[in-house]
């Protein structure tokens, strides 16, 4: 009895024992992944780049109330979030372009971006509309490498760097504009402007913010963010561009937020996380840190967060309604207005070839005055237009720059140096002209590719000759690394392509084109090899003799000596066999070749 109660009494002892383990040890353990967890910090920086205006829903184009919902339900789900701009924010249709970026604007506001890389394309309206953005907008422009060129320092407008603070973690923001944006922006809007080596002045900056040289102290992470391009191969998921060439650098940056070349890009280059969210929108990218207050260790996951797939299923934000109603309603009755007609779609994609689009334009525009030759850059044509109705909303989405018309003479062999210039190149896209029939090449190097160069008549053009040409603003002024130096006569009309365009529907009120093929694709012939010379048969001279008569006292070594020949020879041409034996007044022949 004694035994089965002491028993039963350890038993319920260990039963109590082993419950208050189950209790307690769970507790210890959670506290001490409490602490651990507590220690590593998870941040994520969303980004954006080249938004290029889109206000309203459009196909894969979400819109802003869509875009501004989809990137603040990210932020609730990810408390430790911030907001970035990566550059091309405002330009690119006719809402935004009528109100010179403010929709964008109020967008951005309501997003929360804190700051952005400045975008070749920021400079339309000049330098004093990026100043008012950023006023207006609550956030800051970053550009390490953009200089006053008067000063010598970084521009007024914009800061080399910005250090933000996200739950005890440190983190700077390096600002890089692409170079590019020399020579892909009207060169009076940069006007005393200074673009420098991105790389340089990431070096500089890099250092500064790792050593704590800088009133901030130093950072535990940098950032670059950039306009600078990038690409990513679908298969094998190799980056090139600027960015990945900043990458190989090894300048020390943490991560890298590219833009300019429009592409989806989540990857890394030489151990550093590269992210660019595509276009228009349709997507938008984030940088999700981990970093270890303890250790210092830091992670970071490139990520690009597709919008464009699920559009029909997205939700809209109250606020971002607004702004499209507000702006629709100030600009609807110029923007819906149909001004003509076309029974054909107008395809234009600047990368891929002479486009049907680009051929009209250029015919409008030469039409308009009166030039034999037209000449504009695919990428001043920002989309196709679809069989149907035109509008000016569609016109200022096609031609949302402004561009004016010049006009102007141009020497053939300059001419031919133009167009060279907008064939098959892969940095500006292809060129669209009017008035010539150009065959090409495109298996010969590049700025060397034409053939065959005539105007549409057929007659062959004079290398020597000048012809009338018109073109854009931007071009004339060397946009996209176009040369007209040399061109006389130059006058710009100040007459927007777009109004020549609207101006043109209005009278045709219906277009029915067909391709010209003023730029056609050939196999540049091979000069016909020259026949090989034959080599002339020798004609070796006869041979010169002299008869010599022997006189006293002589002897064949005496007499080859004075002609400067063997005395053997002498005697073997005169078939002695005895050349120690010649007679007085015997016949001996000499000859001297």
């Amino acid at each position: 009895m004694f035994k089965e109660r002491s028993f039963k009494k350890i038993s319920s002892w260990l039963v109590a024992i082993f419950m208050m383990l189950n209790i307690f040890m769970p507790m210890n353990t959670s506290a001490a992944n409490n602490k651990e967890d507590s220690s590593v910090k998870t941040i994520n920086i969303v980004t954006l780049n080249d938004y290029h205006g889109i206000v309203k829903e459009s196909g894969k184009d979400v819109g802003i109330s869509k875009f501004i919902e989809s990137v603040n339900e990210f932020k609730k789900e990810n408390p430790n979030t911030i907001v970035l701009g990566a550059g091309d924010l405002f330009q690119g249709t006719a809402l935004s372009n009528l109100n010179y970026g403010a929709p964008i604007n109020e967008m951005v506001k309501e997003l929360g971006v804190i700051a952005s890389a400045v975008g070749n394309h920021e400079f339309d309206w000049g330098v004093n509309s990026i100043a008012k953005w950023a006023e207006e907008g609550g956030y800051e422009w970053l550009a390490s490498n953009i200089y006053d060129k008067k000063t010598g320092e970084p521009v007024s407008w914009a800061k080399p760097y910005k250090v933000v603070e996200v739950d005890g973690v440190k983190i700077g923001l390096i600002g890089l504009a692409t170079p590019e944006t020399a020579y892909k922006t009207k060169p009076s809007n940069i006007e005393g402007i200074e673009f420098r080596d991105p790389i340089k002045s990431a070096k500089e900056w890099t250092e500064k913010l790792k050593s704590g040289d800088i009133e901030e102290g130093k950072v535990d992470i940098v950032i670059a963010l950039t306009h600078l391009g990038s690409i990513q191969d679908k298969n094998t998921k190799e980056i090139t561009g600027e960015a990945a060439e900043l990458a190989k650098a090894n300048l020390g940056i943490n991560a890298i937020i590219s833009g300019h070349t429009h592409m989806t890009v989540a990857g890394e280059v030489n151990k550093t996380p590269i992210v660019q969210a595509y276009k228009n929108g349709r997507a938008f990218g984030n940088l999700q840190i981990k970093y270890n207050l303890d250790d210092k260790k830091v992670s970071i996951k490139p990520e690009v967060i597709d919008l464009a797939s699920q559009v029909k299923e997205l939700k809209e934000s109250e606020e971002g309604k607004k702004i499209v109603e507000k702006y629709e309603k100030a600009s609807a009755s110029k923007l819906n207005e149909v001004v003509g007609h076309t029974k054909k779609d107008l395809t234009h994609e600047r990368f891929e070839g002479p486009s049907l689009l680009g051929e009209w334009v250029c015919e409008v525009m030469a039409k308009t005055t009166k030039s034999q030759i037209a000449i504009t850059n695919g990428g001043g044509l920002r989309r196709p237009i679809d069989k149907g109705d035109i509008t000016v909303g569609i016109l200022y989405e096609l031609m949302p720059f402004d561009n004016t018309l010049v006009t102007m003479e141009v020497k053939g062999s300059d001419l031919k140096k133009l167009i060279e210039n907008g064939i098959g190149n892969d940095k500006i896209g292809w060129v669209a002209i009017s008035g010539l029939k150009v065959k090409y090449d495109l298996k010969q190097p590049f700025g060397d590719r034409i053939y065959d160069i005539k105007l549409s008549d057929g007659k062959k053009i004079d290398m020597n000759k000048y012809y009338t040409l018109v073109t854009n603003d931007f071009m004339a002024e060397g946009g996209d690394n176009f040369d007209f130096t040399n061109a006389k006569n130059k006058i710009d009309t100040n007459l927007p392509i777009r109004d020549a365009l609207i101006k043109e529907l209005k009278e045709v009120k219906t277009i029915s084109v067909d391709r010209k093929n003023y730029l056609e694709s050939g196999i540049k012939p091979q000069a016909k090899p020259q026949p090989k010379p034959q080599p002339k048969p020798e004609i070796k001279p006869s041979p010169k003799k002299v008869i010599y008569t022997v006189k006293s006292g002589d002897t064949l070594y005496r007499i080859g000596k004075k002609y400067k020949i063997d005395y053997k020879t002498i005697a073997k041409d005169n078939g002695i066999k005895n050349p120690n034996l010649i007679f007085i007044g015997q016949k001996v022949i000499i000859n001297l070749n």
